[in-house]
């Protein structure tokens, strides 16, 4: 297959064609390593790790400081055509 290189903003680059991505699974924003090889160029999708979600016991199971009771705060009175 044959592509020709392109002026792409400031850089060049190659279009690669629908068929080939879809064969690939590739698709726009996915991340792509390039390798410089003997014969040319090689692209290879870079796996994304999946993420765990977390609970919020678990995000804040190292937080040492303690439990800070909310209150209420006195921002003067409206100033302009806030509701309050």
């Amino acid at each position: 297959m044959q592509i020709t290189i392109r002026k792409i903003g400031n850089s060049n680059g190659v279009i690669i064609p629908k068929h080939v991505l879809d064969e690939y699974s590739l698709s726009e924003r996915d991340l792509v390593e390039l390798s410089l090889t003997d014969d040319g160029f090689l692209i290879k999708k870079v796996e994304k790790p999946v993420r765990k979600r977390r609970s919020i016991q678990e995000l804040f199971s190292d937080y040492e400081d303690g439990y800070i009771q909310g209150t209420e705060t006195d921002w003067g009175k409206p100033v302009g055509d806030e509701v309050w």
